[in-house]
């Protein structure tokens, strides 16, 4: 699976995208994979919609590991290899879901709803990407304007509204998930610390008072 673009300033091939990294916008959340299984998977394209909360239900179906009903409540993607085997292969509808994330410390996250994200189904997106966090969709119909160049929310008000109550419901679901929000995390992050003792480096001590 390739990374989802460059950051601002830099200089990479977005395929007429708009956006980058950290947005909301396709050229910050799409992104490719590609899987090769010799002798059972034949050479296809395709463009159904996926993410990356489909790839471990999928290695699991590889794998061949049976998931207990616990690990199935939290899964929320589904396994991708329908699409593998036979890229028409029957794949419902579905709507996923953006948000950038990265509200200041101890904030509150529901002042934020609205910084940065979207809502993605088959044939539209739907942005907000407003600097002031107030609700200001844009929608826009991906497969004739994948650079997402002309705002059709007035003229689809109806697409809104519905990908608008589908955020609505998925933004108060994950919720009882932001329990790190007032956590209080170590003086020093435990994975830097682990690559200074295996590599060297650190930050420097503080210099001798004179």
């Amino acid at each position: 699976m390739n990374d989802n673009g460059g950051t601002a300033g830099v200089s990479v091939y977005n395929a007429g995208m708009r956006g980058a990294k950290v947005t909301p916008w396709l050229g910050g959340t799409r992104a490719a994979s590609f899987w090769r299984w010799p002798g059972t998977l034949k050479p296809a394209d395709v463009d159904r919609l996926t993410a990356h909360i489909d790839f471990f239900p999928t290695v699991a179906e590889i794998a061949g590991a049976k998931l207990t009903g616990e690990v199935k409540a939290q899964v929320e993607g589904r396994s991708l290899m329908p699409l593998l085997r036979d890229p028409k292969a029957d794949w419902p509808d579905r709507v996923l879901f953006t948000h950038v994330g990265r509200w200041p410390k101890g904030a509150k996250p529901a002042d934020h709803k609205y910084a940065h994200c979207s809502v993605r189904s088959p044939g539209w997106h739907l942005v907000c990407d407003s600097r002031d966090r107030k609700k200001q969709w844009q929608l826009f119909g991906v497969k004739g304007d994948p650079g997402e160049k002309t705002d059709v929310a007035g003229k689809h008000p109806e697409v809104v509204k519905e990908l608008d109550a589908a955020y609505d419901r998925w933004w108060d679901a994950v919720q009882p998930g932001l329990v790190n929000e007032d956590a209080i995390g170590p003086k020093v992050n435990p994975f830097k610390e682990l690559y200074w003792k295996q590599f060297g480096g650190g930050p420097k001590p503080p210099s001798p008072e004179k």
